[in-house]
C-alpha cells in the first residue's frame, strides 16, 4: 500500500508521524511524507521519502522565522494568532499544490495530523481513503469536557457542559478564516460537505490520538472512528543532537524545557533557573529552544546546564523532574518514564494536559498568568517532596509500557484502510509483538 503522511512542519508533530510512518514501513508498507521544506531534515532523518510543496511560499527557514513572534504570546493570544494569522495562507497553499503531487507518486491512502487544518479535502476530492491523527491533544466537541485550550477542572454537571460548549464557540470564531478557505477550495471542486456539522471533514475511517485513555479526563465522546492509542515514540528514528555529556555530575537532574514553539517568554527561564538551581543534590538541565539567545537569561549557577537543543528522552531517564510547558511529546515521554512534573501551560493545547498531570497526580501545575519565584518553587517543593506524585506517574510507565501506541495505531490504520479496498493494506510484514501476544493468549 502506497501511503502519504502529511505533518505540521516542527518537531513536536514530525517525531510522532515519523515514528508511525516507520512503523508503517517497517510492515512492508510504502509511505511517502509531503510538507513544507523545514520538515525535510527531520523526516529524512528518520530514514523516509519526503517530497515538497510551497517552496516559494515557505522556503527553508521560513517556519521558525514564523513561528517567532508566536514564540512570545501567551494564553488565548497563541490560538487566536496561530488561526488568524498562519494557518489560513499555509492551508492555500495546500490545497493548491498537494493534489498533483499525490497523483504523481500514486498515494492510495493517506495519514493526516488534525492540525494541518483541511488538507484531508485533497484526498476526498480524489477519492483517496483518509485518517486522522492527533498529535496534539485531542479537541472534545461533544461540551462533555473543556476544550483542551483551557485549563479548567473537569466537572460533569450542567453548568459545565454549558461552559464547554460556549468555549467551543469561542473558538470556532477563531478557526473561520481557516474554514473559510476550506469552504471556497471545497465549493470549487464541487464537494458537498456539511460545514454546521462539528468537525465537518474529520475522518469517517479512523481518528487516533496517541493520548493513552487512562491520562484523559472521563467521559470524552468517541465516536466510531476515534481510537486511543499511546505514545508514538521511536528514539531510532530521531535526529541525533549534540549534548554536553561530560558536564553531568552524576546526580539526579531536574529537567526543564519550554517546548519548541511557545517558549519565547524569557522570564520564564529565568525563574525556572533561579527555583531548580536552589535544590540541594540535584543538576538542572534547561533545554530553551532557539526564540531565546543564552546570554539573555544572565549568569548560569554551576549546577546548571542550558542549551538550545536536548536529547530529550536521554536526559529524562536520568530525572527526578520535569519542568515542562505540558506540550503532549514530553508530558508523554515523561510518563513513559515514571517521571512526575511540574506544567507552566502557555497556550494551545497545553493548559488541558496541564489539567489533566493535575486531574491524575502526576504532578502539579503554575498557569503561566501566575509564574513567579515563589509559586514555582512551592509547586517543585510539593512535588518533590510528596512520593505520590512519583507513584503515580510510574502507575502510567507501566500501562504505557504494557501496550504498543505505534502498534495500536498501525493496526487501527491496516483495518481501516482494508474496509475502504485499498489493495496491499494488511501488513505485508507480520506485526511481531502482536503474534507474540496472541500466542501467550493462546
Amino acid at each position: 500500500m502506497k501511503i502519504g503522511f502529511l505533518s505540521m512542519p516542527i518537531a513536536g508533530h514530525l517525531n510522532p508521524m515519523t515514528a508511525l510512518g516507520r512503523t508503517m514501513q517497517g510492515r512492508g508498507h510504502e509511505v511517502t511524507f509531503f510538507g513544507l521544506s523545514d520538515a525535510a531534515c527531520i523526516v529524512q532523518s528518520a530514514g523516509l521519502d519526503f517530497v515538497p510543496f510551497g517552496r516559494e511560499a515557505y522556503p527553508l527557514g521560513a517556519t521558525p522565522a514564523m513561528y517567532a513572534h508566536l514564540a512570545t504570546l501567551k494564553g488565548e493570544d497563541v490560538t487566536r494568532y496561530s488561526f488568524q494569522e498562519m494557518h489560513p495562507r499555509r492551508t492555500k497553499i495546500t490545497l493548491e499544490q498537494l493534489p498533483r503531487l499525490l497523483a504523481l507518486r500514486g498515494i492510495e491512502a493517506m495519514v493526516v495530523d488534525t492540525i494541518h487544518f483541511f488538507a484531508e479535502l485533497v484526498p476526498l476530492s480524489m477519492g483517496i481513503p483518509y485518517a486522522h491523527i492527533w498529535n496534539v491533544l485531542h479537541v472534545d466537541s461533544s461540551g462533555a469536557t473543556p476544550p483542551c485550550f483551557f485549563g479548567w477542572e473537569y466537572e460533569d454537571s450542567p453548568s459545565a457542559r454549558a461552559r464547554n460548549t460556549d468555549a467551543l464557540k469561542r473558538i470556532a470564531l477563531l478557526f473561520q478564516p481557516i474554514q473559510h478557505v476550506a469552504q471556497a477550495w471545497a465549493a470549487e471542486h464541487g464537494l458537498q460537505i456539511d460545514w454546521k456539522r462539528p468537525e465537518p471533514t474529520i475522518s469517517q475511517l479512523a481518528v487516533i490520538t496517541q493520548t493513552p485513555k487512562e491520562f484523559d479526563f472521563p467521559n470524552v465522546h468517541e465516536s466510531p472512528a476515534f481510537h486511543y492509542a499511546g505514545p508514538f515514540h521511536d528514539e531510532s528514528g530521531r535526529e541525533t543532537v549534540p549534548f554536553p555529556w561530560e558536564r553531568l555530575t552524576g546526580e539526579p537532574l531536574i529537567y526543564a524545557s519550554m517546548g519548541t514553539l511557545v517558549n519565547g517568554l524569557t522570564e520564564i527561564f529565568r525563574v525556572i533557573i533561579e527555583v531548580a538551581t536552589l535544590i540541594s543534590g540535584r543538576q538542572l538541565v534547561l533545554s530553551i529552544g532557539s526564540n531565546v539567545r543564552i546570554e539573555e537569561l544572565g549568569p548560569i549557577p554551576a549546577n546548571a546546564i542550558v542549551v538550545s537543543r536536548a536529547p530529550q528522552i536521554e536526559l529524562l531517564k536520568r530525572s527526578d523532574l520535569c519542568i515542562t510547558h505540558a506540550g503532549i511529546n514530553t508530558t508523554l515521554e515523561s510518563l513513559s518514564l515514571g517521571v512526575p512534573m511540574v506544567a507552566i501551560p502557555v497556550g494551545f493545547d497545553q493548559p488541558g494536559i496541564a489539567a489533566r498531570i493535575v486531574y491524575h497526580g502526576v504532578g502539579e501545575r503554575v498557569p503561566v498568568s501566575s509564574m513567579s519565584k515563589e509559586a514555582l518553587s512551592k509547586a517543585v517543593q510539593a512535588v518533590m517532596g510528596d512520593p505520590s506524585y512519583r507513584d503515580k506517574a510510574r502507575q502510567f510507565q507501566k500501562a504505557i509500557a504494557e501496550s504498543s501506541g505505534l502498534d495500536l495505531a498501525a493496526d487501527v490504520l491496516e483495518r481501516a484502510f482494508q474496509r475502504a479496498g485499498v489493495p496491499g493494506a494488511a501488513a505485508a510484514v507480520p506485526n511481531l509483538l502482536h503474534v507474540f501476544r496472541s500466542g501467550n493468549d493462546a
